[in-house]
């Protein structure tokens, strides 16, 4: 009788893919001993980097730490990866220096939405300058619209924004949330509070109240998204963004509608060299993790 055979190569599942900013940002929890000191490290908020351990978590299918509150502690498999982690990113960082021969002088020009140059994407720069130390890196913070012509009209390389479900771009969808004061929801007239148009977070707030019959007025308007944040923070009026917007968890209640997903999209110029090409695959890899 003929032992049992284990099932074909193409049933057994792939190993996960581990992308590097996971692993440095986990390293950088590890060295720094916190979250705070971690974030501070890779330039990333708490909120962002906590979700980046959770999926680097999710892909490993282990817990990697011991949590007590606010303290961490490793766990067994934690132990094992941080030297494998370390090895990786080394590795990684030798690889790309022999091969641009530390001499790529750029620019490198990276349009992105205020949301994303404040959460996620800094310590992705800072990753890339300490690798090219020699480049001219150009950054362009800007709604999706104006990003896009800079990149039409080649004075840009990547551009990274907002556009609708259904965009051929799409790195990953995500989910519109209200943000703000949790008795706002419920008064008689929403105080709204949004960035100058155009913003597809703006239209998709008045077309959701208006569908749903929604009184409502705009109480603060302003250019700039740290201006807004203030402003709901304040409580002086509740917004429609992403979970990039801030730690608070989206206001789920009754007298507010449902509002649709938005895609994060990536476009980049025709041709990009190699380095400018890595920067891409790191901007993509961050933000398909949200």
């Amino acid at each position: 009788m003929q032992a049992s055979q284990g099932p074909p190569d193409e049933a057994r599942a792939m190993p996960a893919n581990l992308p590097t900013n996971l692993l440095r940002s986990f390293v950088a929890i590890v060295e720094t001993g916190s979250m705070l000191g971690a974030a501070d490290k890779v330039f990333l908020t708490q909120s962002a980097l906590s979700l980046q351990i959770k999926r680097l978590e999710q892909l490993l299918q282990l817990p990697l730490f011991h949590r007590d509150g606010r303290r961490l502690s490793l766990t067994g498999s934690g132990e094992i990866m941080v030297d494998y982690a370390r090895r990786i990113l080394q590795l990684q960082d030798e690889a790309i220096n022999a091969v641009t021969e530390g001499r790529f002088a750029g620019p490198a020009r990276i349009g992105m939405v205020q949301d994303f140059a404040e959460t996620l994407l800094s310590g992705l720069l800072a990753q890339f300058a300490r690798l090219h130390p020699d480049a001219i890196l150009y950054s362009r913070v800007a709604g999706t619209v104006e990003l896009l012509e800079l990149l039409e009209r080649d004075q840009l390389d990547i551009v990274l924004g907002f556009a609708g479900p259904g965009d051929a771009h799409a790195i990953t969808r995500a989910p519109m949330g209200w943000y703000g004061k949790r008795d706002l929801a419920s008064a008689e007239e929403v105080r709204l509070a949004v960035l100058e148009a155009p913003c597809r977070f703006r239209d998709a707030a008045m077309q959701a109240l208006d569908n749903a019959g929604r009184p409502y007025r705009i109480t603060v308007e302003t250019p700039n998204l740290t201006t807004l944040r203030a402003a709901v923070e304040a409580g002086l009026g509740i917004t429609c963004r992403t979970r990039l917007f801030c730690e608070d968890e989206p206001l789920i209640a009754a007298d507010l509608p449902e509002l649709p997903d938005v895609s994060c999209i990536m476009r980049t110029g025709p041709a990009l060299d190699g380095p400018t090409d890595y920067l891409a695959t790191l901007v993509r890899e961050t933000v398909s993790l949200l």
